[in-house]
């Protein structure tokens, strides 16, 4: 059994070691990627030297930050990979002392808003239309086309 080692990026030339097919999996919009991979402290998993897991946050507002990411490879999907990036976010979130991190999945993704909530996210609201103002091909994911994004958050301050 393989072991999974994480770790975290700050600086863009370790950011850029990411592969843009993996990330691919979470956004498929090359325009959208790169108006946050820049800004983002990233989380990865490797197993054997491969990166198969990857999670970018990106500070949206004081004392706010946005997970705007969680990729992981098919064949290493459903092993905890994606709640331990997670996991770890939060904790690098309390690090930078952010009182909140937010989080989005389109509407038909209920296995990841399922996974969210595990972690501890609430759902917060709705963004209706927000994949077609902001996308430029339809994105189908479990037959539905995705439309509206579900925004959750998790309070980190208990003060806010």
């Amino acid at each position: 059994m393989s072991e999974y080692f994480y770790s975290c990026m700050e600086n863009q030339s370790d950011l850029q070691r990411i592969p843009v097919e993996l990330l691919h999996l979470a956004d498929p919009s090359d325009e959208m990627l790169h108006s946050y991979w820049n800004k983002s402290v990233g989380v990865v998993c490797m197993c054997d030297h491969k990166i198969v897991g990857a999670l970018l946050m990106t500070p949206t507002r004081p004392f706010v930050a946005e997970i705007m990411n969680v990729s992981v490879d098919e064949s290493f999907q459903n092993r905890g990979i994606g709640r331990e990036l997670i996991r770890r976010a939060v904790q690098k979130a309390k690090d930078m002392r952010m009182r909140k991190i937010e989080i989005g999945t389109g509407n038909p993704g209920v296995v990841q808003m399922l996974l969210y909530q595990k972690c501890g996210f609430r759902i917060v609201g709705v963004d209706l239309d927000y994949f077609r103002i902001h996308y430029k091909e339809r994105i189908i994911e479990n037959g539905i086309e995705c439309r509206d994004m579900i925004r959750m958050e998790m309070i980190l301050d208990t003060n806010m």
